[in-house]
This record gives structure tokens, C-alpha cells and sequence, in this order.
């Protein structure tokens, strides 16, 4: 380890349990060297130990998106190389690869700025951005790779770059994942939202059966400021949740507006259709209190997830989740909607890996613990597959096949001769590994 540079852990180091494991508790890395990297160049210095002595090699910040387990190798850690520096002036922030969004809010909030971040602001931002990044304001601007200027990479050769100078590896890097280096930072846009209107409505889909319904039929009518989903949630009946909450399926109606449009007269008309809710939690915030409009939990958890891209969201499919996902489901099962379309369907100013633009809705079916419930997910997404334009690395919280990888990209061939160009020996060993094959 002398040619190693940041904090060390081995399999005999104290805290190296805690230091390899992340938000995904399911399936944690066992790597031979742990790298906490403080500085781009304990960074670059780990990737080129991996190289030198043949060594997979991979990346965890929080570790929310983690899939694949390395078994032996090199991990680096970046939660400690977490810098956030904002250019008020040219609306940018410089952010470092462990930073997490609520960092960035934070640092952004006092010169009325905000970035594109997404529901869970303790995601670290970097991988979310490499993934395409569905944010709070995605209809209003897009996708959050479609806003990065610059990023700094350390490329499986050992390079320190600037991706911006070769246009290949820019486009690649902006929605294609990590498997064309080791990101150190990058510099993204900023936009002047200082507030959102937003928050939850929570309906006992019991008592109101048609919510999931009258939520897609109120999401044909709203502008692009309006940025909204839909969570089908089996509450325990247990504390610390909500009595109202308790033993029911709720649909959690999620809803997220910019200033440019009247928030409150919209979400008049969505609780004019179905009444008053059990819980409403809409209101006008500051944007540092984002991350409780969709409420996600914060504590780690073992899951698995898949999802599909749609054209359409068809009235009889939508009957078809309660019966398979409620509470009699064999497993605790949440799913998500999300409606996409407005701004995310437009190409950005410089073109990205990011696919399947023309995807009107987002199905996302996520399953808690440690069993295989590969057949419940099967079961269903199967009645959407007709409307099914593709798959989206975001919420894709399970390994993909390369077939699946082919359906999340426009390019996928582009992709994986990059990917080979680029890391001709795959030392990287991403959460989504392109390889080109079948």
C-alpha cells in the first residue's frame, strides 16, 4: 500500500465493515483495499494501483445506487472528497465527487440559486448526474446531465482529464454511467428557484380508488413547471408511522411546482377531483426543504428495483398494481410513477448519452430485504410492456442484462465501443457495466 495514497482499510482494519458499506445494504462490497480518498490525486493514485497490479476497481460516495458486489480489488471512497463551490455570477457549482445535494442546496440557497437534484437529497450528486439525474424541476429543465460543463475524470489509464476536451468522452460520461472513469468533480448549471410549491397528498386507495387515475388525468392538463408522481405505498401498522397511515395502501401523490406557474390553483383542481386527503403536506418552501415533498426514508435498507420507460399510461394496466403490489404482495413492495415528457424530451445544446427522450412516464417497482423477488417485478411491469419505450438507469436498483442496457440507450453500440476504447481491460467495475456483448 505504499504507492497508495488517502485513508487505508484491509479486511483487518477497524471500520472497514462500515467504511465498505453504503445506503444499499443488500449484497456490500468485499474488496482488499479500501481507498477513502480525500484529494483527486489519492484518486488518480488509486486507479493506477489497480491498473499496475491487475485489480478491479470501484466507486462508492453513499452508495445508494450500489448493485454489483466487488469481491477482492480496490475500492474508492469519495464521501470525504465533498467540496461544493458556487459561482453566483456565471450560476454554476463546482462540485466534488462525495458531495451529496443537500450540500449543494445548501451552499447554493443564500445567492438564490438551486440545482437540479432529486427527491432524496442525501443522493450523492455526481453519480446521480452520471445516470441521467431526474430531478425536482425535470420538466421545467430536463435531465441534469443535460446541464454539466465541465467534468474531471480520472480515466482507467490513469489520467487525470478534463472530459470537456474530448468530445467522445463528455458525451459518454453525461448519462452513460461509470464506465469511462473515476469522476473527481464537475462543474453544473444553477437555476434562480429559491422556493418550490410542493409536497404530498396521501389518499387510502381503499376510499379512493380512482386516485391513480384522476392523478394521470390531472397530469395531462398542467404545464412544464409542474414536475409530479404517484408512489403506491403498503403502510405498516406500527409506529413511528402516521395513525392515519397505519395499515393502509396509500397513493402518495407527489407533486413539485416552480414559481413560474400558479402552484396553488393547480393543486386546488387535484384535490377538487378527489377530496380531501389524509395527509397534505403542500405548500409553498424554500428549496433546502425539498427533500420533504416526496418524504423518502433516510435510514439504509437492503432493495432491489426495475423499472420501464412508457408512451402511455393505459386505465385498465393501472388496475392491475394494487392486486399485484398491495399489501398481499410477498414482499414489501413500493411503486412509483413518475410523469415525464416537457423539457426532457428536448435534446441538450451539447448532445449526451442520455436515451429514450420520447418517454412519457417512468414505472419503477421496488422491493425491500433479502429475498429474490425478481418474479414479482416480472409480474408487474409485464401488463405495461406494449406501452414500454425503454429503461432508465435512475432507479434501476438491481443488475441489468446487456439486453436491458441496450433498451436504456439510443447509442448503446456507441457506448460499449467507447467503454472498450477507453477501458480496453474493464478495470472499472461499475453499477451498470457496458461490455457489448449479447
Amino acid at each position: 500500500m505504499n504507492d497508495l495514497t488517502g485513508m487505508h482499510w484491509t479486511e483487518d482494519t477497524p471500520g472497514y465493515d462500515e467504511e465498505r458499506r453504503g445506503y444499499q445494504r443488500l449484497d456490500p462490497h468485499r474488496p482488499t483495499h479500501i481507498v477513502g480518498a480525500t484529494t483527486r490525486d489519492d484518486v488518480q493514485r488509486a486507479v493506477r494501483y489497480a491498473r499496475e497490479h491487475r485489480l478491479p476497481l470501484a466507486v462508492k460516495a453513499t452508495g445508494h445506487g450500489h448493485v454489483w458486489p466487488l469481491d477482492g480489488g480496490v475500492l474508492i471512497t469519495t464521501s470525504r472528497l465533498d467540496r461544493v463551490t458556487i459561482d453566483p455570477e456565471r450560476k454554476t457549482a463546482w462540485i466534488e465527487a462525495g458531495a451529496t445535494w443537500q450540500q449543494v442546496i445548501d451552499a447554493a440557497a443564500p445567492h438564490g440559486l438551486a440545482p437540479l437534484s432529486g427527491s432524496l437529497p442525501g443522493v450523492t450528486a455526481v453519480p446521480y448526474i452520471l445516470g441521467g439525474g431526474l430531478s425536482l424541476m425535470a420538466r421545467r429543465y430536463g435531465f441534469a446531465a443535460d446541464h454539466v460543463r465541465r467534468i474531471e475524470v480520472v480515466t482507467p489509464d490513469g489520467e487525470l482529464r478534463n472530459a470537456e476536451d474530448d468530445p467522445d468522452l463528455f458525451w459518454a460520461l453525461r448519462g452513460g454511467g461509470g464506465n469511462f472513469g473515476v469522476v473527481t468533480a464537475m462543474e453544473i448549471d444553477l437555476f434562480p428557484v429559491p422556493t418550490l410549491y410542493g409536497g404530498s397528498l396521501y389518499y387510502d386507495l381503499a376510499a379512493t380508488p380512482d386516485a391513480l387515475q384522476a392523478w394521470h388525468d390531472w397530469a395531462q392538463t398542467v404545464p412544464d413547471a409542474v414536475t409530479s408522481a404517484v408512489g403506491l405505498i403498503p403502510f405498516p401498522d406500527i409506529e413511528p408511522v402516521p395513525a392515519r397511515l397505519r395499515g393502509k395502501y396509500i397513493a402518495q401523490l407527489q407533486v413539485s411546482i416552480t414559481p413560474d406557474a400558479d402552484g396553488p390553483a393547480l393543486v386546488t383542481a387535484l384535490r377538487d377531483s378527489l377530496g380531501e386527503p389524509l395527509i397534505d403536506t403542500v405548500k409553498q418552501r424554500p428549496f433546502t426543504e425539498t427533500g420533504e415533498i416526496f418524504d423518502e426514508p433516510a435510514h439504509p435498507a437492503a432493495y432491489r428495483s426495475r423499472n420501464l420507460l412508457l408512451s402511455e399510461l393505459d386505465k385498465q394496466a393501472l388496475t392491475t398494481i394494487p392486486n399485484l403490489a398491495g399489501p398481499t404482495a410477498k414482499a414489501m413492495c413500493i411503486v412509483g410513477i413518475r410523469h415525464l415528457g416537457g423539457a426532457l424530451s428536448n435534446k441538450p445544446a451539447i448532445d449526451n448519452a442520455v436515451g429514450n427522450r420520447d418517454a412519457q412516464y417512468l414505472l419503477s417497482v421496488l422491493t425491500t430485504g433479502g429475498n429474490d423477488t425478481s418474479d414479482l417485478h416480472r409480474a408487474i411491469l409485464e401488463p405495461w410492456t406494449q406501452y414500454a419505450v425503454g429503461r432508465s438507469l435512475n432507479f434501476s436498483f438491481g443488475p441489468l442484462t446487456q439486453a436491458e442496457l441496450r433498451e436504456t440507450y439510443d447509442d448503446y453500440n456507441r457506448l460499449a465501443r467507447l467503454r472498450t476504447h477507453y477501458d480496453p481491460t474493464n478495470l472499472l467495475q461499475p453499477n451498470h457495466p457496458i461490455t457489448g456483448r449479447q
